[in-house]
């Protein structure tokens, strides 16, 4: 099997900053975030087979159908509403300048932080930002007591990432398809590897998933 890289950075790395003394309501609140990103991220890997029934459930509108679709549209749009208070406080403590543009896509609401200069808010890697995204998923279920799905965005990074892995993903796909053998990418993130699957897809092949997180990865299947 071989293994091929892209250019985009690894958005799983991260520093850590020695602590000399932890306070215990800081350790709770990190206890709580951690526990919610795994719910998270266990929601966000099962993506594929969600948006798969969703597209497989072709049924005749009725009227208990329409109350459902406007049940979930209102829901969604409630939890952007909530995430974009969240974000507007964070910005005001941060003393950053940001709009918040809010959105539904499917079956998630999607969240933008769009302003002139908000790197900071996105990290190197992407580290800052996957942790943000968390922590208003957190100040969702907070609120709603139901898990959340939604997407942040940041100066329209993931935008550029989403361009960059569908690049990738069709060059693979390419590949693949020439040799003859699976190839195996980079440890992705939830949201990478569902990018990378749909662009597979696309292409005319197979993809699964395979690791264990946070070093889990996409391989390529030939015909």
């Amino acid at each position: 099997m071989s293994e091929i890289s892209d250019p985009t950075t690894d958005p799983t790395g991260s520093t850590e900053d020695d602590v000399t003394e932890a306070d215990p309501t800081e350790v709770e609140a990190a206890a709580e975030v951690e526990a919610a990103s795994e719910v998270n991220d266990d929601a966000d890997d099962a993506d594929d087979a969600d948006d798969d029934e969703a597209a497989a459930a072709d049924t005749e509108p009725d009227d208990d159908a329409d109350t459902g679709s406007t049940s979930l549209q209102d829901r969604l749009e409630n939890e952007g509403d909530i995430a974009a208070d969240y974000l507007e406080e964070l910005l005001d403590i941060a003393d950053l300048d940001g709009d918040l543009d809010m959105d539904v896509e499917g079956e998630r609401a999607l969240v933008s932080i769009v302003g002139a200069d908000l790197s900071q808010l996105v990290g190197e890697r992407g580290e800052v930002l996957e942790a943000l995204q968390e922590l208003t998923r957190l100040a969702v279920y907070r609120e709603t007591g139901e898990r959340s799905r939604l997407m942040l965005d940041v100066s329209g990074h993931r935008a550029e990432v989403r361009r960059q892995l569908e690049e990738l993903a069709a060059t693979t796909a390419a590949q693949v398809k020439d040799t003859g053998e699976r190839v195996a990418l980079r440890a992705m993130t939830p949201f990478e590897r569902k990018v990378v699957h749909d662009a597979v897809a696309a292409a005319g092949l197979s993809s699964e998933s395979e690791g264990v997180e946070p070093r889990r990865y996409v391989v390529v299947l030939p015909a």
